[in-house]
């Protein structure tokens, strides 16, 4: 094993493909001979009432054959210390019978889609792929990668297929840095909550196109973003085998994690009553996609003696009662202001002041809003916590510069009552770090046994 390779951790490795993978093509046919899936496999289709398969009467076929393909986006899972890397290749959807293109769909040519695939380069800490075969069309890129001790080769050919070895580089780097992530959980959460809301909103809502529209694309399995969505059930002839994986959560002193916050339409349930203005009439199952209609309108519901509000209720309640005109406390704004977007804000205001607001003016604000709000949260991730994750669970171990003890799930709801644990958190160790809480529990995942990849 050459000495170069340690100067290099596989975490710094796939930064440098990420930011230069305009100029690599990968080799996704050597890829694939070997790689074995991580999760459940599924096919393409619906189950019906015996177990037969019904598959979609469309399919995809590739655009352009051939082993290669561009590098593909990597992301370091937010929970495990996994790296996946996502594939995409341009496809051309055709029906099923008889091959024949489809070209256009709701009024739009059916010429810009793409299959999408995620591969798994590191799982659990450990190396699920030994190796990438790549080209390079940039002497730089090639330089970079030989100082690096990536590439043995002496000299740079654009047509020369080169492999870069994965299975021998540590994971992470000696002296990592990494940043405050003291008070993230709150905006996070917040966040969360937001972005929760604003999905329940525009969950059969375009800014694009009308309802006719959304349901042609619907029947064509494309989402109103223009993605291929395919339904996916469960192949039944690969036995299932199972493993532990350690999942690594953060929280605070009231909140254990984000996976406590409620569903928007379930909160809005919980603790809200939605009447028609008009008729006095309460929905008994009501969904925030009514905040789009004039004649809707919201109010506290009574606490009943049963109800247990919780901590998850005191970082909610402001926001939705925000949202909902209940009692304007600039929460929404305050949150939208963290990526910039003002026009939601304002337009939820004007109407709660009963001013007249367009309705797709209102859906093309909320749409904006949500899109800034989860690109801002990925930042994060990405760049605060995703890589501590990856951290502690490759290498079992806090990083150095934090000094924390580690707690069981009892010595932790000793000091703090409130908080709730899932079954699995039970068996958790906890590290409280400033005003953070580090979890780290035990999960079982399950994967097909004999699967190899082949889509």
């Amino acid at each position: 094993m050459s000495k170069l390779n340690h100067q290099i951790s596989l975490l710094e490795l796939i930064q440098i493909l990420s930011e230069y993978r305009q100029h690599i093509i990968l080799n996704l046919y050597k890829l694939k001979e070997d790689y074995q899936r991580t999760g459940i496999k599924l096919v393409r289709g619906v189950r019906d009432i015996n177990g037969d398969l019904i598959t979609p009467s469309l399919q995809t076929e590739d655009i352009y054959a051939g082993d290669f393909v561009q590098m593909g986006v990597f992301a370091i899972n937010r929970n495990t210390a996994t790296i996946n890397m996502l594939v995409k290749r341009k496809v051309k959807l055709v029906k099923a019978e008889d091959h024949t293109p489809i070209i256009e769909i709701a009024g739009l040519l059916a010429h810009d889609l793409h299959n999408f695939n995620n591969y798994t380069i590191v799982k659990d800490g450990k190396v699920h792929i030994s190796a990438l075969n790549i080209k390079i069309s940039n002497k730089k890129v090639f330089d970079l990668l030989q100082s690096k001790g990536v590439i043995t080769a002496d000299k740079f050919e654009f047509d020369c297929e080169y492999q870069i070895q994965l299975d021998n580089l540590p994971l992470v780097p000696v002296n990592i840095n990494f940043g405050n992530i003291d008070g993230l959980f709150t905006q996070l959460a917040e966040i969360k909550v937001i972005t929760s809301i604003l999905s329940a909103c525009l969950r059969h809502q375009s800014e694009l196109f009308v309802s006719n529209q959304v349901e042609e694309l619907k029947q064509h399995y494309l989402s109103k973003n223009l993605y291929l969505n395919f339904p996916t059930t469960q192949e039944y002839s690969d036995p299932i085998d199972s493993h532990i994986s350690h999942k690594i959560e953060f929280g605070n002193q009231d909140i254990l994690n984000l996976s406590k916050l409620y569903a928007a339409n379930q909160f809005l349930g919980r603790r809200y009553e939605v009447y028609d203005q008009k008729t006095g009439e309460i929905f008994l199952k009501p969904t925030l996609e009514m905040v789009l209609n004039q004649n809707i309108a919201f109010r506290q519901k009574a606490i009943s003696a049963r109800m247990k509000l919780t901590k998850v209720d005191d970082l909610m309640k402001p926001i939705f009662d925000d949202f909902l005109g209940i009692n304007i406390n600039g929460r929404i704004g305050e949150i939208l202001g963290k990526v910039g977007e003002h026009n939601l804000a304002l337009l939820l205001y004007a109407q709660h002041a009963h001013k007249s607001v367009n309705r797709e003016e209102l859906i093309a604000a909320m749409t904006t809003a949500y899109k800034k709000l989860v690109a801002y949260v990925e930042q994060i991730y990405q760049e605060k916590i995703s890589p501590m994750v990856f951290y502690i669970g490759s290498t079992g171990l806090l990083p150095n510069k934090i000094s924390a003890t580690a707690l069981t799930a009892d010595e932790l709801t000793a000091k703090y009552p409130h908080l709730q644990f899932s079954k699995n958190e039970q068996s958790g160790t906890f590290f409280e770090v400033g005003n953070t809480i580090i979890s780290i529990y035990p999960q079982t995942e399950y994967y097909s046994k004999n699967s190899l990849a082949v889509s």
